[in-house]
């Protein structure tokens, strides 16, 4: 018996396609990241892995390209949820990028922030066995309620900012639904902006930025440079913001810490 260790991860990454047609000046292709993943393909690792970095940096537009290469809608929902859909806005091209499987999940969902409001209502429209009413629960307590009957059996998950209406308590209780599944065979690429996602036990950090996408370390997380100067020092901060016109630096903010000198600069994409 070869001593090598069985492969069980469902998908093992994604290359992209022999025809691969892509205008690299224009949107999406022109952000770094994404550019990275359709020029050199996007290994996925076994268990956790979260996608860090600045709004504009492409974690949303990566999960959505590989929600499409992957089968699922990229919109948001199941493999089975094809009839959800709202206005086209994703790059569209994830169809042109090759999923290399290696196990068949019994289960997968793409859980995207920026569509549960429509999502809601579709599941309204078109109850399962149990009628869900997730448009009388509030924001958290409706991500919540898609987190544990969506996003609680072994399989393959994409999450686009499933932290984004969370409370503290309620990211920490995320943090451990994601820490459970991943370890067992299910496998997880979840974009943030939280330090308690990134701070799980064993996760897989990715950082986007102008360089494109690189391994990081929490210490070592833009995010957690400057959450660390900002909780030590509000004031740091607002006495750049909020100084009165006429004695305000046209400088960018800057956090008086040397700490904050290690981070690079929050990308200039909007």
């Amino acid at each position: 018996m070869s001593g090598r260790a069985l492969d069980l991860r469902y998908v093992r990454g994604f290359q992209p396609g022999a025809e691969l047609d892509v205008d690299w000046s224009a949107w999406p292709a022109r952000v770094p990241a994404v550019a990275q993943v359709l020029r050199d393909g996007f290994e996925l690792p076994a268990g956790l892995t979260i996608l860090m970095g600045e709004n504009g940096s492409g974690k949303s537009t990566v999960i959505e390209m590989l929600a499409e290469a992957y089968g699922l809608n990229p919109q948001g929902g199941s493999a089975q949820a094809k009839l959800f859909l709202t206005r086209d806005s994703e790059p569209g091209i994830g169809t042109q990028l090759m999923v290399v499987r290696g196990g068949h999940p019994r289960w997968s969902y793409f859980l995207r922030a920026d569509t549960m409001h429509q999502v809601y209502s579709y599941l309204e429209d078109n109850p399962g066995r149990k009628r869900e009413d997730f448009h009388e629960m509030s924001h958290g307590e409706g991500f919540l309620e898609i987190l544990r009957t969506r996003v609680n059996e072994d399989g393959f998950y994409l999450l686009d900012e499933p932290d984004a209406p969370l409370s503290f308590t309620s990211s920490l209780g995320l943090a451990a639904l994601l820490h459970d599944l991943a370890a067992g065979p299910s496998q997880l690429l979840v974009a943030s902006h939280s330090p308690i996602l990134a701070a799980i036990p064993g996760a897989n950090l990715l950082e986007l930025g102008a360089w494109g996408i690189r391994p990081a370390t929490w210490d070592d997380l833009s995010l957690v440079i400057y959450w660390r100067q900002f909780l030590s020092n509000p004031q740091s901060f607002f006495r750049h913001l909020l100084a009165e016109p006429d004695s305000a630096e046209p400088d960018a903010v800057e956090p008086d810490s040397a700490e904050a000198d290690a981070a690079d600069p929050p990308a200039a994409q909007a």
